[in-house]
């Protein structure tokens, strides 16, 4: 699926009362960190019509990321951030969450499926494939992301704050006032 789709669900799975800006954001980004094997796309583009390309991005992408090693590390690493082990469990949760999301709609343009191998890099015995994975611009996705866009609108609404506040709580502000300015504020919010 696509990253902001990713991002979104990492964001639904922080939205809970009680976290503080900071886990919020090691959690949704924990939900987008297993599409960071393929920033070699970059170098793989770039290179395309060299006498060697770099394929980076097609050896690379769903292979270092996306499995349960990283998996820990990004848990391991959040814990290291933020000292609680509630967040550090929830960034493992959106972690997978992005894992189950790629599982069932990441398939190529060219039908080519994309195979999750989990067990790396402890093991290459196993990898995660579903036969029905649909394809990235399906509108299973479209509508997945929609989804996800409309909880994290009544989410907003609801617990007054939002995805913006992760880069500017002014942002925030002004975002989540429009939303109770335009459908009232929620049953005892501040």
């Amino acid at each position: 699926m696509h990253v902001g789709t990713h991002f979104f669900a990492g964001w639904l799975v922080s939205a809970m009362p009680g976290l503080t800006r900071g886990q919020r954001a090691a959690i949704a980004l924990a939900g987008v960190a297993p599409d960071l094997d393929g920033v070699g796309l970059v170098a793989e583009f770039l290179t395309q019509d060299s006498a060697r390309p770099l394929l980076w991005y097609s050896d690379y992408h769903h292979v270092l990321g996306h499995n349960i090693g990283f998996a820990l590390v990004v848990t391991a690493v959040t814990y290291a951030l933020t000292h609680n082990r509630l967040v550090a469990v929830l960034a493992f949760a959106s972690f997978h969450l992005h894992l189950l999301f790629d599982l069932a709609g990441s398939r190529g343009a060219d039908g080519h499926q994309w195979p999750i191998p989990y067990l790396q890099p402890f093991s290459s015995v196993w990898q995660m494939t579903w036969s029905g994975q649909w394809f990235l611009g399906a509108w299973q996705n479209t509508a997945i992301t929609a989804v996800l866009l409309m909880a994290t609108v009544v989410v907003t609404w609801r617990f007054g704050y939002s995805p913006v506040g992760l880069i500017s709580p002014r942002g925030d502000a002004v975002f989540v006032n429009a939303l109770r300015g335009r459908f009232g504020a929620p049953h005892g919010a501040t």
